[in-house]
């Protein structure tokens, strides 16, 4: 019986040291063979790249094992090739995806993957997270000065919840392995009672005057699910 993958088809992207995020604009440097093949083929039909996190940043040459199932779908704002071969890109993140299966295709990575729907909670609930998350964001800057004072002012325009806690989420000084956890969360604000009660693995490596009230709140914004990050 023929085995027909779900999802849709996309060009992959392994990203080092970074996660993506939805809403998230950021710039790459792409200098890897199949990363610039992948690129180039994105721009040939105005597609989308799947942006997925290297597990092992030092690895030059990852498998399909190596890279994480799930990341997020990027639209390429702007591409610019540099004398030296490598490509300079501007990304916009969309929606979160999980690989379903890997295509075979030796000039570049290629997976079908599936949209994550996200699941919202209580409405009330919602509200209270998200003053609380704009609250300690607020301090959060006034204790990292690497933020200009105006991303605060965009963060209080934002009216919904997951752009909220993804916005937030993508500022926050976290390990790689921490980001890609709250980026694998699909719901936001659920089982918070749940959530009290769990254990805080990474909690422990994050500085304390600047992140132990904020990481909490965008964890319970966007379901805590520890051990999700495969």
């Amino acid at each position: 019986m023929l085995d027909i993958p779900r999802g849709n088809l996309f060009p992959v992207l392994p990203l080092r040291d970074m996660v993506v995020f939805p809403h998230m604009i950021a710039p790459l440097f792409v200098g890897r063979d199949k990363s610039v093949r992948a690129l180039e083929d994105v721009m040939k039909d105005d597609k989308q790249i799947l942006l997925v996190t290297q597990k092992n940043a030092a690895q030059d040459e990852p498998m399909p094992a190596d890279i994480y199932s799930v990341g997020t779908i990027g639209t390429v704002l702007q591409l610019l090739k540099l004398p030296d071969g490598t490509v300079k890109v501007l990304v916009e993140g969309g929606e979160r995806a999980r690989i379903a299966k890997f295509a075979e295709n030796p000039d570049f990575f290629q997976a079908y993957a599936e949209v994550l729907e996200e699941k919202v909670g209580d409405d009330r609930e919602l509200d209270a997270l998200a003053r609380t998350v704009v609250s300690q964001f607020e301090q959060y800057i006034k204790l990292n000065k690497k933020i200009p004072p105006e991303v605060l002012v965009s963060i209080n325009q934002i009216d919904d919840p997951s752009k909220l806690a993804d916005t937030v989420a993508s500022r926050l000084s976290l390990k790689t392995v921490e980001k890609q956890e709250l980026l694998e969360c699909e719901t936001v604000s659920e089982g918070v009672k749940r959530h009290s009660r769990q254990p805080m693995p990474f909690w422990r490596r994050i500085v304390e005057a600047t992140l132990q009230h904020a990481l909490p709140f965008i964890r319970r914004m966007r379901q805590y699910c520890p051990g999700t990050a495969r």
